[in-house]
């Protein structure tokens, strides 16, 4: 015992072992108790939790889409619908096995080497994703599809709802199309609500009432395994159905729409607004050239969009409110209406120097339109026979600063606020300084000459033309002009021209006078209704040997007041006369049809105006004829004045 003492125990000795037991015991009992509290919590504590995720593993969530609420025009008639069409999704898989596919689904869908690459990009950036290849599948596709669903794993065909656009080209620019949120739009707040792959509205309308027409997308469950594949569904009692979009009426006469469609030439550019003129309803809005909205229907094929975004007619730009022209002699009216109110003039009054053809000012010399000259006119006479000389002596009677802002005020240089996205706002000059900042001179003395006749800086749109003579057509005021058919709420109007009833009556007398007997559009007259309006013929800055043709004005019963405005321009149309026809036959058929006379049919109208039915494909373009030479095919037809502005 004593030679032992000091040394540690044999490792083998019991109390050794004891120790050594003991302290496994206690971390074994440690180890327990954490696993048994682990359990506890998972199994009592947080069961519904994990259970949750488990079940988010075990499903998937996959988007029904809603169907968009359809676009009716004043009388009912579809303006835009929601059928029901064959999508095409491919399941995740390797990006090798999706190119695959995508190469041998190529000539079947029309895909070039763009879109295959722009699919492979998406399956890219969502790999666990089901990859929609096309949305709108014709019943070839389908079959195709179908017949080789064995040789080609992972296809999945399903139904949705799509857009459809019965008027087809008609209403184009009116509506817009639909297509795939961007990721752009995603990432505005504006879109908050949205996910990635639903349609939204583009353009048009379609784009102005998305919030109403879209609806709210819905929510079914697919069963997937550990690898995201998909192995089964769950029911329809287990999905969120989706909340359709709501029907809009619009203000819009389709007929209408459509027959200024019909007559439009093919090989001219241009723009026709047609509106009521005491609520501000739009009747009818077109833009020529123009395109099939069906054929941006789902994933749209490169070539289409590449050849309108090409195409030198520009035919995606709606010119009806974002095209802008200088009105040329239509702006008269409102020099004539601001001279009348200043005191500048009365309606009797005659310029100090008679028209001979043209005026010197300055040390600038100003042709008027008609070379022999006019003489001495009276207000009435000046626009109706549209002399450049007697509206530039009253443009320098006003003085430049006065014209400017007066006609800012009446709301050249503002939008109308008309619900369509992006309206383009006109350029109109606030005044001396205003020639400063823009241009970095000042304006010479004889600048006033040009704004007076609706010259220079200054360029409208349609929409807003139509406007104005609208606030023409009644009291001086006119609403905001508007699509969507709303009931009237008294708001203020839009365009108020202060102006006195006998400034009305002494301006009104001169357009009664332009389509007149002797008036530049004196053989537009309706025979049944009476017109009045004024032509125009504004400087083309790209041709000045082919300038833009105006016509604005309004019809209605003989005696009666105004129902309809029309404003109409036509690129390269020569002359404002030749472009009056096109505003006489719209509101001829709108008055026609509204007290139950009778009408030509539009197919047949269409098939002798430009060799082709109503909804067929455009035919090559070819030079553009002389305008008036086709509108000579309209029969009855009111005829055309002189070359006359």
């Amino acid at each position: 015992m004593l030679l032992s003492f000091g040394r540690p125990p044999s490792p083998f000795h019991p109390y050794a072992r004891r120790r050594r037991a003991g302290i496994a015991l206690a971390v074994l009992a440690l180890v327990l108790c954490s696993v048994g509290a682990a359990f506890f919590r998972a199994q009592v504590l947080h069961s519904t939790e994990y259970q949750l995720r488990a079940e988010d593993n075990r499903l998937k969530s996959v988007p029904i889409p809603a169907p968009r609420g359809a676009i009716l025009d004043r009388n009912g008639q579809l303006v835009a619908e929601t059928i029901v069409s064959y999508g095409l999704y491919l399941e995740p898989a390797p990006p090798s096995a999706l190119a695959y596919r995508l190469q041998r689904l190529a000539p079947v869908l029309a895909l070039d080497s763009a879109a295959v690459a722009e699919l492979l990009q998406q399956a890219r950036e969502q790999p666990k994703e089901p990859l929609l290849a096309a949305n709108v599948l014709s019943f070839e596709q389908v079959s195709w599809v179908e017949e080789h669903r064995s040789e080609l794993p992972g296809l999945r065909l399903e139904t949705h709802p799509v857009r459809r656009y019965p008027q087809g080209e008609a209403v184009a620019h009116l509506v817009g199309y639909t297509g795939e949120i961007s990721k752009q739009e995603l990432a505005d707040s504006t879109w908050r609500d949205y996910r990635r792959g639903q349609q939204i509205g583009k353009a048009g309308l379609e784009r102005q009432y998305e919030k109403i027409l879209g609806g709210r997308p819905g929510e079914r469950y697919l069963e997937v395994d550990a690898r995201g594949r998909v192995v089964g569904a769950l029911g329809q009692d287990e999905a969120i159905p989706p909340r359709p979009g709501k029907t809009i009426r619009l203000t819009l006469d389709v007929e209408l729409q459509r027959f200024a469609h019909a007559i439009f030439p093919r090989q001219m550019r241009g723009a026709l607004v047609a509106m009521v003129p005491s609520t501000g309803e739009i009747l009818a809005l077109y833009s020529q050239p123009t395109y099939d909205p069906n054929l941006l229907v789902g994933r749209i094929p490169p070539k289409v969009w590449r050849a309108l975004n090409r195409d030198a007619g520009r035919p995606l730009l709606n010119r009806a409110t974002h095209g802008t022209y200088p009105p040329g002699s239509t702006w008269k009216l409102a020099t004539a209406i601001i001279a009348l109110e200043k005191g500048a003039i009365t309606p009797a009054t005659k310029m100090p120097f008679p028209c001979t053809g043209g005026m010197s000012y300055m040390g600038r010399y100003s042709r008027c339109w008609k070379k022999e000259g006019h003489g001495f006119l009276d207000l009435a006479g000046a626009i109706a026979h549209s002399c450049n000389v007697y509206f530039y002596q009253l443009g320098i009677r006003l003085g430049l600063n006065q014209l400017a802002e007066e006609g800012t005020r009446l709301g050249f240089g503002r939008k109308t606020g008309i619900d369509l996205p992006s309206e383009k706002r006109g350029t109109f000059p606030t005044g001396r300084e205003w020639y400063r900042k823009q241009f970095g001179w000042a304006p010479t003395p004889s600048e006033v000459m040009s704004l007076a006749i609706g010259q220079g800086p200054n360029a409208q749109t349609p929409v807003r033309m139509a406007q104005f003579f609208a606030a023409l057509a009644g009291d001086g005021t006119a609403p905001r002009p508007h699509l969507l058919a709303q009931p009237a709420q008294g708001a203020a109007p839009e365009t108020d021209l202060r102006v006195s009833p006998q400034t009305l009556r002494a301006v009104r007398e001169g357009l009664v006078r332009v389509v007149a007997r002797g008036g530049t559009a004196h053989l537009a007259s309706l025979r049944r209704w009476e017109l009045a309006g004024k032509t125009g013929t504004s400087q083309n800055s790209q041709d000045l040997k082919r300038p833009h043709a105006w016509f604005t004005g309004f019809a209605g019963r003989p005696g009666g007041p105004p129902e309809i405005v029309v404003a109409v321009v036509v690129e390269h149309g020569l002359h404002g006369s030749d472009a009056a026809p096109l505003a006489a036959k719209v509101a001829d058929f709108y008055l026609n049809r509204k007290y139950g006379y009778r009408t030509e049919r539009l197919q047949t109208l269409a098939e002798r105006l430009n060799g082709r039915a109503l909804g067929e494909p455009e035919p090559p373009r070819r030079p553009a004829p002389r305008l008036r030479a086709v509108l000579d095919a309209l029969a009855p037809a009111p005829g055309l004045a002189g070359a006359g502005d």
